[in-house]
């Protein structure tokens, strides 16, 4: 997985593989950190890999492994020097997505959500310290993709729904049958709240996510859908913050 990590001081560019997590400069020229995975003496029966990368907090970047640790970066303004500051040991199961906050979370909200294989989601507070202040368990189904914005939290699962949940009290807020197979991204587009959805049955939709301001529950709305034919999508992103292109 690869992913460019915005923190106020500098922009990296992230690796993940079987080996490892590299970081490197947002060009690709320098790699300014590396990060070997421990790989067990006897071969084991599932393979070893690192997934799921987000910039929280500031400073941190956070990066999910196949053993369900979340490894936490601390990432000086410049320069190589960064640290492993935190494992965060959660999650049973190997990590699938991580997210961190997009927009303005309501208080006693978390601002990093990380989801696993059997479709837990636990959601953080970020700090000098990273403060566990839920966990929603898992019903068996993969959540493949998450986003957080504006204190919502959007899954996507293995079996075609995209789940809303607050996250404050860790509710679920809405469920929709959104694909008919394997939902593989979500995105989120932080200055309007549109959510987009890619997955196995060659669908991609477009969704509106809000508050209603009266009752203040969360609302989701389908915008658009695109087909592409005969084709498994495996990624799909906004070309932009306010998601006017994708």
């Amino acid at each position: 997985q690869a992913a460019w990590c915005e923190l106020p001081s500098r922009v990296l560019l992230v690796l993940t593989s079987q080996r490892g997590v590299q970081m490197y400069e947002s060009d690709g020229s320098t790699m300014v950190f590396w990060h070997a995975l421990d790989v067990p003496e006897l071969p084991a029966a599932h393979s070893v890999f690192a997934r799921g990368i987000a910039a929280a907090g500031g400073r941190f970047i956070c990066v999910g492994t196949s053993s369900g640790a979340v490894l936490v970066f601390d990432v000086p303004p410049k320069g190589s020097n960064v640290t492993l500051s935190e494992v965060l040991e959660q999650h049973r199961d190997p990590i699938t997505d991580i997210a961190a906050e997009q927009g303005q979370a309501p208080d006693g909200a978390g601002d990093l959500v990380t989801a696993d294989d059997s479709g837990t989601l636990c959601l953080w507070s970020t700090g000098e310290e990273f403060t566990l202040l839920g966990k929603i368990p898992g019903s068996g189904c993969t959540c493949s993709s998450v986003a957080l914005w504006n204190g919502i939290v959007a899954a996507g699962y293995g079996n075609g729904q995209i789940r809303l949940w607050e996250a404050g009290s860790g509710r679920i807020r809405a469920q929709v049958s959104a694909h008919a197979r394997w939902i593989y991204a979500l995105d989120l587009a932080p200055l309007t709240g549109k959510l987009l959805s890619g997955a196995e049955d060659s669908f991609v939709h477009v969704w509106q996510l809000s508050r209603n301001p009266d009752t203040a529950d969360i609302e989701i709305r389908h915008c658009h859908a695109e087909c592409v034919t005969d084709t498994q999508v495996c990624g799909a992103r906004f070309c932009d913050p306010a998601g006017d292109s994708f």
